[in-house]
């Protein structure tokens, strides 16, 4: 292995969203040094937990039909039964929701579901409320996309939370996008809900921690039971 290939493997790339927030606690960690310098090193500790949080790392994501693949790194918060929010054009009957939750060490590059046409994406301003209260799903500010799965349709849903106050979409609506490309991300702390047919069963479990396009959320296709989980 070359020394480059070696770099590369010790520092993940980070995304380019990050760069300006990067700046600003650099450059106000050295204006902080001139008054002090223990503050210096505490606005290094700051910019380099900034680096950390917009890290942008690679992942190997799971190509088959039918898979519906975690969009976030977080903690699988919720797996239930829920409508949709009003502002999408799916059907006011009940769907399976599952919610994970992303706390501010965790990636926020959010990752597509599965792979399709975007046939919706609605942006909905609205509160900050704690993101892993039920009710963050319609009062909080979040954008949606409703994805078409050769004739499925999966939506998935960004929401803003205590800190977070910047919702990032990188796609458009009448866009193609594959299972675990990059479609958006939110800045500091946040959830993620996906929302699927009832007929597909949820391969993850309540606190399980999932990563961002490579945890396999639910399977469209498959018969086998539901998994169960126990806490260790």
């Amino acid at each position: 292995m070359s020394l480059a290939e070696s770099v590369r493997k010790v520092f993940v790339p980070i995304h380019k969203e990050g760069y300006p927030f990067i700046a600003i606690a650099a450059v106000a960690s050295l204006a902080l040094g001139f008054l002090w310098e223990p503050l210096f090193w505490v606005g290094l500790l700051i910019t380099a937990w900034v680096c950390y949080f917009f890290r942008d790392p690679p992942r190997t994501t799971p190509v088959r039909e039918g898979l519906v693949i975690s969009p976030a790194d977080g903690r699988v918060s919720l797996i239930t039964t829920a409508i949709p929010p009003h502002d999408l054009d799916l059907p006011r009957e009940p769907m399976t929701r599952i919610s994970i939750f992303m706390n501010v060490f965790n990636c926020h590059v959010n990752r597509a579901p599965v792979s399709g046409r975007i046939v919706q994406q609605v942006y909905s301003k609205g509160l900050f409320l704690n993101a892993e209260l039920d009710k963050a799903s319609e009062d909080n500010e979040r954008n949606s996309l409703v994805i078409d799965a050769n004739g499925t349709e999966i939506a998935v849903v960004q929401i803003a939370g205590l800190v977070a106050r910047r919702i990032v979409s990188f796609v458009r609506e009448g866009e193609e996008i594959e299972a675990g490309d990059r479609f958006g991300l939110i800045r500091f702390g946040s959830r993620l809900d996906v929302y699927l047919p009832l007929s597909a069963r949820p391969l993850v479990g309540f606190g399980q921690n999932a990563v961002a396009g490579e945890t396999v959320l639910a399977d469209l296709r498959s018969q086998e039971p539901p998994r169960r989980f126990r806490a260790g």
